[in-house]
């Protein structure tokens, strides 16, 4: 059996959004920085539906005054190898 670690999405999501909120930052403010048209992808990584890409999570780990491990969270589940 070994343990392989993943990325949870929902819970980095919830951690984009209480990071977001900690600095003062509103999800435009956000969407600025990116330089968005729009807000969706910021949603999207805040309900867990996507991920930032590495360049965007350096980026929103520098706005958020964070580490991109204090954002990301991950878990493991248990497979048998072999």
């Amino acid at each position: 059996m070994m343990q392989i670690p993943f990325v949870n999405t929902a819970a980095t999501g919830q951690n984009i959004d209480r990071l977001r909120i900690a600095a003062g930052m509103t999800v435009k403010d956000i969407q600025n920085v990116f330089g968005f048209a729009t807000p969706q992808a910021i949603y999207k990584w805040i309900h867990g539906a996507a991920l930032p890409t590495i360049d965007n999570l350096v980026i929103l780990a520098a706005i958020l005054d964070v580490t991109m491990d204090d954002i990301i969270v991950t878990d493991t589940f248990t497979r048998e190898v072999g």
